[in-house]
């Protein structure tokens, strides 16, 4: 037997608050929580450039990361200062702008990452 997913709250005389994406108190609610995972004592990190839905423009990605955001955060901040360029950080990796592929592999490898692509 399949699991129905749950319908959403049409109206309620509860005066708890209902998440507007899952219909579930938010107390309950799953989709908001975000969940923050350890830095492992060694990663694997895996370098791509990518150039489609960017209008032409080139990036550098540093994909297979842990999904922490103060970690992300401190990493692209790193990262940008020593390719001199503009990023971001995303839920799992690291967005560069330009092709900083070599730059980036010798950062990853002089922290004790192992790096592939």
């Amino acid at each position: 037997m399949t699991a129905r997913p749950r319908p959403k709250t049409v109206f309620s005389t509860e005066l708890r608050r209902v998440c507007p994406r899952c219909g579930w108190p938010i107390a309950d609610c799953r989709c908001a929580q975000t969940r923050e995972d350890a830095v492992p004592a060694r990663l694997t990190a895996r370098l791509r450039v990518e150039r489609a839905g960017r209008k032409g423009k080139t990036v550098t990605i540093v994909d297979g990361l842990p999904r922490n955001a103060a970690f992300l955060k401190e990493l692209a901040a790193e990262l940008k200062r020593a390719c001199g360029s503009g990023g971001t950080a995303g839920e799992t990796w690291v967005e560069i702008q330009g092709d900083h592929c070599t730059a980036l592999r010798e950062l990853l490898r002089v922290r004790g990452w192992v790096v592939k692509g």
